[in-house]
């Protein structure tokens, strides 16, 4: 069992940030330490949300507990999703500095949740300059999106050489691109370290329910701490979120609660992917 210290958003209902990703971690055997950054009824999908920000001040203070009681030292990850302003950015770049000061072997996964096509960036534009300039320098594995992986790389990303392109522009050694348009009605998640570019696919669903993003950054992150390649964890894990969704067919969210062993799907089939500059 590890343990993960989650930075993300909590929903009273739903299945999004910390509500795909405690699940996750539990299902899969490891200790979650969430830390919420914002608090809210539901999702902002819905007819009436409510809700406001973490006082940033709040979320410093229950890190610097959690370091005074001891326990930064036994986190074997953090894993980031949605940060509401600059100021929570910064607590998250202090907390990964201070950890691996103690665990340097320690993962940062950070989901950058920024934006998505085609309504562009759902933060400020200082939150996602933030995170592009404070967090990815430190991230050890990065999973964004179609939109956010351009908006991080400063490049454009239409094909799957573009995702190889602009992940090896970033300063982090692992990338898992997600939901990635091809050919077919289909979507791939891309997996580019310095040396290897694979990818798997799923088929474009009409209708899935909100959390798929928070779920496989999770998972992923999982089997990253079971020790697993990058490759295996991502080809675990978007096995797992096909499964899932397919479980929540007709729902308005995602089913994680239950008896069904949906973290335990096969994993989908990788193949490569070829960037233009090999």
């Amino acid at each position: 069992m590890a343990t993960v210290i989650a930075v993300s958003s909590f929903v009273a209902r739903g299945t999004v940030g910390l509500r795909a990703i405690l699940p996750s971690l539990d299902r899969m055997g490891h200790e979650a330490i969430a830390c919420p950054t914002t608090l809210l009824s539901n999702h902002l999908g819905h007819a009436r949300a409510t809700g406001s920000p973490v006082a940033p001040e709040t979320l410093s203070a229950i890190i610097e507990a959690l370091d005074a009681n001891g326990w930064l030292p036994d986190v074997d990850a953090v894993l980031t999703g949605y940060l509401p302003s600059p100021d929570h950015v910064r607590i998250v770049e202090t907390l990964v500095a201070r950890l691996h000061t103690q665990r340097p072997d320690a993962l940062f996964v950070c989901d950058p949740v920024l934006g998505d096509h085609p309504g562009g960036l759902y933060v400020p534009q200082g939150v996602a300059e933030a995170v592009r300039d404070r967090l990815l320098p430190r991230a050890t594995h990065v999973k964004p999106n179609r939109f956010e992986l351009a908006f991080l790389s400063g490049r454009p990303v239409e094909t799957p050489a573009d995702v190889v392109d602009a992940a090896r522009a970033l300063p982090v050694p692992v990338v898992l691109a997600s939901s990635i348009p091809l050919d077919g009605n289909r979507l791939g998640n891309i997996v580019v370290t310095r040396d290897r570019a694979v990818h798997c696919t799923v088929p474009r669903e009409s209708r899935a329910p909100h959390g798929t993003g928070d779920l496989l950054a999770a998972l992923f992150t999982a089997h990253l701490l079971h020790g697993e390649d990058p490759a295996t964890s991502a080809a675990f894990a978007a096995g797992a979120v096909a499964r899932t969704i397919a479980l929540s067919a007709g729902e308005d969210e995602l089913q994680l609660w239950g008896p069904t062993a949906w973290h335990e799907a096969p994993p989908l089939a990788m193949t490569s992917v070829e960037s233009t500059n090999d």
